[in-house]
């Protein structure tokens, strides 16, 4: 793994390309124990710098690269801003394998898994619990992952 430095610095069409782009934003804003300032506070507003690498890398690629990206986060993703910022997620990412596509935010709240696909792309999210996966502690995050090129995201993250 390389270590590429600020996020706000880096330009995707000028790094290497990859198959898979991981990344957290940071959960201060979206989480139930901060300040819930959301997607437009000043840690978690990160997740769009994520966006403009993995738009930027497509662009200079003609969307050959990533062909994956997966986000993690905290549940409290799922209702920050009202379920607001869960979908904006969605949105942008979904949008980078088809632009100007409009998710909707569900009736009541975000299930803590399901699946969206477009033509030629599809995401899947999860709740998963850190002591499942052998930590001994309780540790829930949801786990996202963007396939662009296919409806595989739901066998990667749900299937054994």
């Amino acid at each position: 793994m390389k270590h590429l430095g600020d996020i706000t610095r880096i330009n995707g069409a000028k790094i290497e390309p990859v198959d898979c782009i991981t990344f957290g934003s940071p959960c201060q804003d979206l989480s139930i124990a901060g300040k819930r300032s959301g997607l437009s506070g000043e840690r978690s507003g990160l997740f769009l710098d994520a966006i403009r690498i993995i738009r930027e890398m497509r662009e200079a690629t003609n969307g050959a690269y990533p062909t994956f990206a997966v986000w993690e986060n905290v549940p409290g993703a799922f209702s920050s801003n009202g379920g607001e910022d869960f979908r904006t997620v969605l949105e942008h990412l979904a949008g980078l394998g088809e632009p100007g596509v409009s998710i909707p935010r569900p009736k009541g709240r975000w299930r803590k898994s399901g699946v969206i696909s477009g033509d030629g792309w599809s995401l899947a999210w999860r709740t998963m619990d850190a002591q499942y996966w052998g930590v001994p502690q309780r540790r829930r995050r949801i786990a996202l992952v963007l396939d662009l090129g296919g409806e595989r995201a739901g066998k990667i993250l749900f299937e054994r």
